[in-house]
Order: C-alpha cells, then structure tokens, then sequence
C-alpha cells in the first residue's frame, strides 16, 4: 500500500490462471489504485481493460521496455545513489542461493492443448554467450543452482541453426548439449527443466553420468496412450520412450526423471487411462506431477472429442497420483542409508529444509536435516538419509 505504483505480472494460459491474475489485479487496485498490468494476459488487453478500466498501463509477454516505460511515466526517476547501484548479477527474485536461467522464449510446437505459440511466439533463442555470462555473474553472486528454463528447452538454437557467438577464447554453438556442458563448466549445479524428448537429449546423458549437470531430467511427457497423445500432437512411440528411459539409466544409473501428465483430455477412454496406469509403473519416474485437463480458449485441443466429465478426471487424477505414490515410495526408501549432498534452502534450530540433486525447488521433495554444526541457507552438506516417505527424505548432516 505504500508502492509507487504495483505490477501485477499475469499468466493467459488456463481460465483458471487468468481468473487468479485478474484477482491479484483486483487486490492491487484496492489496495494501491495505481497499477501496471503485463505478462501473457495482457497480449488481449480487452478483457483486463472491460474489468479495470483505470489501469495505469497494459503490457503484453516480454515487454520488458513497456513495462519500465510505463513505470517511469507514472513514476519519473530520480537520481538515486543507493538505488542506482544495482549489482552486476541484477536484482534477482529468488533466494540467493539458486537462480533460473532463462535461455529462450516461444515455442514452435503446436500441441492442441496449448496457446503458449499465440501468446509468446515461435522459438526465439539467446546466444549462447549471452546465456553463459549471465550465468557466470550469477555463480561469481553466490548462486550455487543453475535451473535452465525455456517453454522448449532441448529445442534451443535450432531457430538460429545452432549459430555460435564468442565465449572466453572460443566460439560455443547454441546447441542444448554444448550450452549444458559449458554450464557445467561454471562450479554450480546445473538443472535441466521442461526438456522435450527430442533424439539428441540422450547426448547430455554422459554429462550427468560425468557430474557436469544435474542427474535430473524434467520432462513433461503429458501422456502414454498412443492414441491420446495423437490428438494432442504429441510424440507417440511410449514403448520407445521406455527403451530410451532404460538406456539413460544405464549410462547414469542415479538419474531422476521428473514429469507431468494430463487426465481427462478430450475423448480419454477408460482403456486409454489404464494405458497411462500402466506406463507409469514401467517407468518408473522419481517424480510425477497430474493435471486434470482444463479447457483453454482458443486451444484446438476443445474440438478433438467429447470432453470427459468433471467427476471422471476428478477419480482419475486420484487414482493416478495413488498409483505413482507406490512407485515413488520404493524408489525414496532406496535412498535410505545413502549419503547425498544436499543444498539448504531454510535453516531451523535443530532441523534445516533442503534439497537433494533429485529435488527442484518448490516442485518436488525436501531432506529434512537434523544437525550438530551450524548450517546457513545456501550451503551444501553432506546428509545420512535415515528415513523416507513418498515425497521426503529425513536425514542427518555427516
């Protein structure tokens, strides 16, 4: 209530998403009046104007020039010497400690479902220099985690046909292997997240086997049944999908495979849901994220079949998440007597919250870790597990 002005950075893709971004417009207006809307929303300003009609300024994706403009016409700079000092690294908004690294913007897939391309555009990739120094400045900052993310991340590059630029005293290819190897290069742990399946991801897999990445792999996979990811216009072949699985573990047998799926699609069968079922427990994912299917205005995805009812996803998705909780639950308690590094996200008396190389920050699991030695947020520890449940791990710092 004592802001200058408020912006509220919005999201366009489900109804239930922009119904929570006019909400948080909402609140602002009341309790300031002088706000700035941007993010995807704001590409169809109509509806946020028909709501709020005394915004300051509406902005679209990426606008990031609109959005200062906008804050400088309604809040004119001054001069500030303690302000104005703003750290190499920037002003970050996550903790210290960790810090995303965005690599590119858009998405050249067309999955029914989806309305990212409308919203955001087709693959616009940095340059892999750009990439680097930023993540350089942010590991010289502090930040021990690096988490690559983009709309399409194994993607990267293939709109610039993979064009090189400068990097200390050679050229690197904006390619996702040579960018994930020179990454690991920087002494920070290095995690890859919404990697699409693509052939030549199974090229990074010698990197996590080495220790250079992350043994983790976040990808979102949204189906099994061949016949349901066909009118997703998603890749089909899941038994290849199991192969490939299979031969990663074998080069880094520690992998961890985070994914999410969606329940409830247009015309998903019983038959179709089992599929799903029993892909699952093949596979054999460390972890899993379920989506009931939600309509998206303007997706293809709502005129492929007759939508499945309320009560249906609602008792898939429970049976679903049942079913994975098995699996996770034998592959946690395999973890028990093993010593892990752990990075501490939050430090109690007795008791710190962090994270294993298996765990990404607020979607996965946490290591409950009881110590003798002070620990600090930010430090990585060497932890004895001595306890598990489906998504925990409770262990001591050694």
């Amino acid at each position: 209530d004592g802001a200058d002005v408020v912006i509220v950075n919005t999201c366009g893709f489900l109804d239930s998403a922009k119904a929570e971004s006019l909400q948080a417009i909402g609140d602002a207006m009341a309790e300031n009046g002088r706000v700035i809307v941007t993010g995807c929303m704001g590409a169809q300003p109509e509806e946020i104007r028909e709501k709020y009609p005394n915004l300051l300024a509406v902005t679209g994706p990426q606008a990031y020039e609109s959005v200062v403009a906008a804050v400088h016409e309604a809040v004119p700079p001054a001069h500030d010497p303690f302000l104005d000092l703003v750290p190499p690294q920037g002003v970050k908004l996550t903790p210290r400690h960790y810090a995303y690294l965005k690599i590119s913007e858009g998405c050249n897939n067309r999955c029914t479902f989806c309305i990212i391309p409308q919203l955001r555009g087709d693959l616009v990739s940095r340059p892999a220099a750009d990439v680097l120094r930023e993540a350089e400045k942010l590991v010289k900052a502090g930040v021990k985690e690096l988490l690559v993310v983009s709309q399409d991340t194994s993607a990267y590059g293939i709109d610039t046909r993979y064009a090189t630029s400068p990097w200390r005293d050679r050229e690197v290819r904006a390619r996702f292997y040579d960018l994930a190897k020179e990454l690991g290069e920087l002494g920070a742990w290095v995690r890859l997240h919404y990697v699409y399946p693509y052939p030549h991801v199974d090229e990074v897999i010698p990197l996590m086997a080495e220790g250079k990445v992350l043994p983790y792999l976040d990808m979102p996979l949204q189906h099994a049944s061949p016949t349901v990811l066909k009118r997703m216009r998603r890749p089909g072949n899941q038994e290849k999908m199991l192969e490939r699985i299979r031969s990663w573990r074998t080069t880094c047998p520690d992998l961890a495979i985070r994914s999410t799926f969606i329940v409830g699609f247009p015309g998903e069968t019983e038959e179709e849901f089992e599929e799903l079922l029993t892909w699952l427990k093949e596979a054999k994912l460390e972890r899993v994220g379920c989506f009931q299917y939600e309509p998206v205005r303007g997706a293809p995805a709502n005129e492929v079949a007759e939508a499945v009812p309320d009560a249906v996803k609602a008792e898939r998705q429970r049976r679903f998440m049942e079913t994975q909780q098995a699996v996770s639950l034998r592959l946690q308690k395999a973890k028990v007597g093993k010593r892990l590094p752990v990075i501490i996200d939050a430090a109690g008396p007795t008791v710190a919250k962090g994270r294993s190389k298996y765990d990404a920050p607020e979607i996965d699991g946490n290591v409950h870790v009881a110590f003798r030695r002070p620990v600090r947020v930010g430090d990585i520890v060497t932890v004895k597990i001595e306890s598990a449940d489906a998504y925990d791990l409770h262990g001591v710092a050694v």
